[in-house]
This record gives structure tokens, C-alpha cells and sequence, in this order.
């Protein structure tokens, strides 16, 4: 089975399922709220791609959530800890066309080996109206050249997009882009116009 995160990563998340919450803080609800705020219709279904043990939905107030990871070990944890999740691939999601109200990849892109293809799925699988938020860590910043190092030599694959090459993919599969949130750790919102086309940014906040 194909994974949307590359072998080797796939294999030390699921060797660090059972610790991962312990060296990994959870994603403060407010981090994401900028991205969220921008959805043109009520958020209540969310898909969390690449969701690990499911920290990115727990805390958000939401009717239904769904974790998707490649990591057998971390969809465990996601169970353990209450929250629905499934074993799966981010280029081929287990949902239909235009079923949730808001997806979301909370620093789990750089790990993704087809980074592009997971965000067409993304866009595939959000209603008109719905949004995509990715929580991303910017390479060109001194903290972003050490995370990078420091992935790479703990065996990750990682590979990272600055927020205007983020942006731009997003806008590429269709989305209407912008940058909420800039600095070390930066959060793209991607918004899926209701008429084919439309990607122009939402608000003041587009890409440079």
C-alpha cells in the first residue's frame, strides 16, 4: 500500500506513536482559528490529514472529526485517545467529493512525499465554501534552518515550502489562498470558491 508520507518517515512515527504526545505539543486551537474563520459556511465535518494521534481535532469544538494517517501506530494513539481515525493515504482520502467543511494538515506537509497531490485531494473533498488550513514551518527563517537540519538528521524526509510557494500550490489546485499567520511557524487558509475560478484571496491577508 501507497503512502502519502514518505517510507522512512511512515516508519519512525509509527516507532514513536506511544511517546509522541510527550515530545509533541498539541496545536492550540487558537493557532488554527485564523484559517477556520475564513470558511464560508458552518465548520462541523473536519478531516484532519496526516492527524497523528489526533492532537490537531481534539481541541476544536466541532460536531464530527476524522484523523487520516499513514501510521498504523499513530492511528492507534488516535483511537486510544477517543478520536476517530483510519489508516490511510492523503493522495487518495477515504471520503467523497465535497463532503467536509474543513481540512486540515497541522505540521505534517514536509513529511508528505507527493506534497502537491494531497492538497488537490484536500480541495477534491471540501464543499464550496469549505477551507483547507496547513500549519507549515517557513525553511528560510534561522529557527526553520535548524528544524530542517535537525529532521534530516534524525532520518525524516522532510521537505518544506516557504508561505508563498505554499500559498501558490494551494491557488493552484483551485483554492482562493492566503497567509493568516506568517513567521517560523506560518498557516496557509485555501478557500474553495463557490463558482469554478474564483481563487482571487479572501481577505487582506493574501500572498505577496
Amino acid at each position: 500500500m501507497a503512502h502519502d508520507r514518505s517510507p522512512g518517515d511512515v516508519r519512525l512515527f509509527d516507532r514513536f506513536a506511544t511517546v509522541y504526545d510527550r515530545f509533541k505539543p498539541a496545536t492550540d486551537a487558537a493557532t488554527v482559528a485564523p484559517a477556520l474563520e475564513l470558511a464560508e459556511r458552518d465548520v462541523t465535518r473536519v478531516l484532519d490529514v496526516g492527524g497523528g494521534s489526533g492532537q490537531g481535532v481534539r481541541g476544536l469544538d466541532i460536531a464530527s472529526s476524522l484523523v487520516v494517517d499513514p501510521a498504523p501506530g499513530m492511528v492507534r494513539r488516535a483511537a486510544d485517545r477517543g478520536v476517530a481515525a483510519v489508516r490511510g493515504d492523503g493522495r487518495h482520502l477515504p471520503v467523497r467529493d465535497e463532503s467536509v467543511d474543513a481540512v486540515l494538515i497541522l505540521d505534517a506537509l514536509h513529511h508528505m512525499h507527493d506534497r502537491a497531490a494531497v492538497i488537490e485531494e484536500a480541495a477534491r473533498i471540501l464543499e464550496p465554501g469549505g477551507v483547507l488550513a496547513v500549519l507549515e514551518f517557513d525553511p528560510t527563517t534561522l529557527p526553520g534552518r535548524a528544524l530542517v537540519a535537525g529532521e534530516h538528521l534524525v532520518g525524516f524526509d522532510s521537505q518544506f515550502y516557504t508561505p508563498a510557494d505554499l500559498a501558490a500550490r494551494v491557488r493552484a489546485a483551485g483554492l482562493r489562498a492566503s497567509i493568516p499567520r506568517r513567521g517560523f511557524e506560518y498557516l496557509v487558509a485555501g478557500v474553495k470558491p463557490a463558482e469554478s475560478g474564483d481563487t482571487s484571496p479572501p481577505g487582506p491577508n493574501g500572498p505577496a
